[in-house]
């Protein structure tokens, strides 16, 4: 990968990307075994993400999946992507843009060795961790702007998945159309954090955490064409972040239901509960749920909850598990395969999705797929998602545990409602929820934006569509 001087668009005039005394190594490009020659009808797609694992957060799983059945529709798809690298499919291209991997396991937040820094971008990678910052989007447009500049001509269009980084604006200068994901805006993640803050210490290290949403809030009223998840999504952004009403396209995600299926053979587990949750921070509502199992194991003692992520040390899940001395009915699991996922989720009597807000909700949608009864709240777009209250699912206010309770006991007590909710959320995941249908969607707004492209450019068509 080269370093040749590209000019970077932002709220203010940014140094150019040039040549440094330490060499930047090329990006490493990891092939599908077997290639298709490209279709004059199809398109090369770049799709950017700046973290993608898949089994920690929904960017990687959006990646993932997308890309697979962009493929499948017969499109050239290469996925360009930082730590934790996105786990893909046969027929996808993975192309590695290292960052620093700052926050890499057993040692976050680590300082690197001097070798390891390349340019002036690992430096400021480094600068705004050192001064409490998140530097992950910023750092890695600029890498993947670098990139795409030296690879003038091999994609029709570049999709980004919520980097929203000053690198990305300006895109029509390379040559090609940009399309954005914006799954919801992180100032909802922002506010939430900075309302459960207890201390000043605490508010100030989350203001300083979240920094680069101002430069995602810049960024995003720039951007040509948005694509987000629900119609709640697509409020928010239009709120939170200015972007026009004209230039956001909701496009549902959904479930790999050839995956997450119905399968009789998995035993059901009595009590089981299971839920996903990603981090632990108040927006996935966790410490609600602990304290509704709490509440329901005086009436279903054997009521226990398996949440799919890491157990947290400390904090305020790690307290109410003390305080209700649940040690030995929650249980953590994480860096299971897909297999494992979805037998965890078919052998669970209730699955919960007890987060104050979600962009869209794939744990529900997943849950839904294989059948198994759902209990969510009405939490941004997750209505969207799970559907009305006793038809698809049952639905409680967020961030009320005894309304939680409440949902969990009558199911865990009502074995035709959860025979009859799941068989509905299935049917409701099928009809409109599916990842092929997710692809067809985003291919029309690529094809929209080339088109929006051309037209500003007076170019031709390269393809007949």
């Amino acid at each position: 990968m080269t370093t040749e001087a590209t000019r970077i668009v932002g709220p203010a005039p940014l140094a150019p990307l040039a040549r440094t005394a330490v060499e930047v190594p090329p990006a490493t490009r990891h092939r599908p075994s077997t290639e298709a020659p490209h279709a004059p009808d199809t398109l090369r797609i770049a799709l950017l993400t700046y973290k993608g694992n898949p089994f920690c957060g929904g960017q990687g799983v959006y990646v993932r999946h997308l890309s697979r059945e962009l493929a499948r529709l017969g499109h050239t798809v290469e996925v360009i992507g930082a730590q934790p690298y996105p786990v893909l499919d046969e027929g996808v291209t993975l192309t590695e843009l290292p960052s620093l991997d700052l926050y890499r396991q057993p040692d976050p937040f680590r300082t690197p060795k001097r070798d390891e820094m390349r340019d002036w971008i690992d430096a400021l990678e480094v600068g705004t961790m050192w001064t409490g910052g998140f530097p992950e989007p910023l750092t890695f447009s600029l890498r993947a702007r670098r990139h795409l500049a030296a690879r003038r001509g091999d994609f029709d269009v570049v999709h980004d998945n919520q980097t929203l980084g000053y690198g990305l604006l300006g895109m029509e200068r390379i040559g090609v159309p940009l399309v954005t994901t914006i799954h919801h805006p992180i100032t909802v993640d922002r506010r939430l954090e900075l309302a459960a803050a207890q201390t000043w210490k605490r508010r100030l290290s989350v203001r300083r955490w979240y920094g680069f949403t101002q430069m995602q809030k810049r960024v995003a009223r720039r951007l040509p064409s948005v694509v987000t998840v629900s119609g709640s999504s697509r409020r928010e952004i239009i709120d939170d972040l200015g972007v026009g009403e004209d230039r956001i396209h909701v496009v549902p995600i959904g479930a790999d239901t050839r995956l997450f299926s119905p399968d009789p053979s998995v035993p059901e587990i009595p009590g089981r509960i299971v839920t996903t949750s990603s981090a632990d921070v108040p927006l996935k509502g966790l410490v609600h749920l602990v304290e509704a199992l709490a509440t329901v194991r005086r009436e279903h003692q054997h009521a226990h909850l398996v949440v799919v992520g890491k157990r947290p040390e400390k904090g305020p899940v790690a307290a109410a598990i003390e305080r209700h001395g649940l040690g030995g009915a929650v249980e953590f699991v994480k860096g299971i395969s897909d297999a494992e996922l979805v037998d965890l989720v078919r052998g669970a009597q209730v699955s919960c999705v007890p987060s104050l807000y979600e962009g869209f909700s794939l744990p529900a949608a997943e849950a839904m797929a294989t059948g198994t009864p759902l209990v969510a709240t009405t939490g941004g777009a997750i209505p969207e998602v799970a559907g009305t209250d006793g038809e698809t699912c049952l639905a409680v206010p967020p961030g009320d545990a005894d309304a939680l309770a409440g949902a969990l006991a009558r199911l865990l007590g009502d074995a035709q409602l959860r025979a009859r909710l799941g068989a509905a959320g299935r049917e409701r995941v099928l009809a409109r929820f599916t990842w092929e249908q997710a692809a067809r969607g985003t291919v029309e707004r690529y094809r929209a934006a080339i088109s929006q492209s051309r037209s500003f450019s007076g170019a031709s068509p390269r393809t007949p569509k």
